[in-house]
């Protein structure tokens, strides 16, 4: 028997999915919040997998998986969306010759800066992120509630809404946002969106200047979603809780920055509350998010 690392194939996707949430599920068992992931089907991973090979790889022995590593990369921009290795298996390295491998994707791909976001309490993990030169940057809370408590009080839109669709357009207005929120444009995790049955995606308008956007699931749960001005934040964060609300869903969730101080106060004051801590770790001159909400911390 002997340990191998390879780049991942479609067929390895489903597997790991399994592998990360099991890895998921350990630790946040093993501090005190109970099993939190759920298998799903791998869409974004094969996506991904399709779009820019290099950025998946498996530690595999005698063919069981061991470990699965997922980068992307998108303009200047390198970001780990997953690394997990099998609990029974980790202090042998793996994790570590994994992100070895994932970070060979970030140099090759010459970016100018690299993300991922953790766990507050993987502190395991956070070591060897800093290690590798990403440094810890701002929390960001899970928040959730009942559909009906986020109803009570909850005001009615200020704003228009104009679905997301695939014009030039709308990906032209849709840059313009990311680029001044998170300093890159997006397009292509627009377009995978665009292709999601249960996302519904919209810009919002206030008269006929855009001011934002907001992509909420058929489960309720918001992000990302991103606006031009700071001050644009809380009454567009307070459109995607109408949105969420408006769906047949049992709870309305959201990732929020510890820095979206209006998003952070609207949601608590609507009966959120936070369900676990997270922490986004990056390379030098990135992650102030003040016009941002991310989707999870695999999409970003």
């Amino acid at each position: 028997m002997s340990l191998v690392y390879r780049p991942a194939r479609a067929e390895d996707l489903t597997a790991a999915d399994a592998l990360v949430v099991a890895s998921i599920n350990d630790l946040t068992t093993r501090h005190g919040f109970g099993p939190m992931a759920t298998p799903s089907a791998p869409n974004l991973q094969l996506f991904s997998l399709k779009d820019d090979p290099d950025g998946l790889w498996i530690a595999e022995d005698d063919g069981d998986l061991l470990g699965f590593a997922w980068s992307w990369v998108c303009g200047d921009l390198w970001f780990l969306a997953q690394l997990f290795v099998d609990p029974a298996q980790q202090g042998r390295g793996i994790g570590n010759e994994l992100l070895k491998l994932t970070l060979e994707h970030a140099r090759t791909s010459a970016v100018a800066h690299k993300a991922l976001i953790t766990f507050t309490f993987n502190r395991v993990s956070q070591g060897l992120y800093i290690r590798h030169g990403l440094f810890p940057r701002m929390p960001i809370y899970f928040l959730s509630a009942a559909r009906e408590r986020v109803m009570e009080g909850l005001p009615e839109p200020a704003l228009q809404s104009i679905p997301i669709d695939g014009s030039a357009a709308t990906m032209e207005t849709l840059a313009e946002i990311d680029s001044r929120a998170i300093g890159l444009p997006r397009e292509k995790h627009h377009r995978y969106l665009l292709n999601d049955p249960a996302t519904t995606g919209v810009l919002l308008c206030a008269g006929s200047d855009y001011v934002g956007y907001s992509y909420v699931s058929s489960s309720g749960h918001i992000g990302p979603l991103a606006v031009r001005e700071v001050d644009d934040l809380g009454v567009v964060f307070a459109a995607a809780l109408r949105m969420a609300a408006d769906r047949s869903c049992e709870t309305i969730s959201a990732f929020l920055p510890g820095t979206c101080q209006s998003a952070l106060s609207l949601a608590v004051s609507h009966g959120m509350r936070i369900t676990f801590p997270m922490l986004l770790m990056a390379s030098q001159g990135f992650g102030t998010w003040t016009r941002y909400l991310p989707r999870n911390p695999g999409f970003m």
